[in-house]
């Protein structure tokens, strides 16, 4: 693809909106999992006598071990998200600017 045929795509309305669409995606995520793990390390700093709690009496596992997997859950939770909208939304979008490009040498 030559460079003229890039430019034009990269104008275009519909890669503008892709682009600004994926941001904002991606800016949400991220906004998502600084709040769950800045959430837990306030608790951890602020609260860590709840953490310290055994789950039931005589357990051996805190509620902070529970917390801390719970962060870890959420992180592949919002990786997978995004993995299922970019192969189902952003992704097939592409590839349809592609194929509509010119494709001149």
């Amino acid at each position: 693809m030559q460079q003229i045929h890039i430019d034009q795509t990269k104008a275009s309305s519909a890669y503008k909106r892709l682009v600004a669409s994926r941001r904002r995606f991606s800016f949400m995520l991220t906004a998502l999992m600084i709040l769950t793990y800045y959430s837990f390390i306030l608790f951890v700093a602020l609260a860590p006598h709840m953490l310290a709690r055994p789950l039931y009496a005589g357990a051996t596992t805190s509620m902070g071990i529970v917390a801390g997997v719970g962060v870890i859950l959420i992180a592949v939770s919002l990786t997978g998200w995004y993995v299922l909208r970019a192969n189902r939304i952003f992704d097939p979008s592409m590839r349809a600017l592609i194929a509509a490009a010119p494709q001149g040498d």
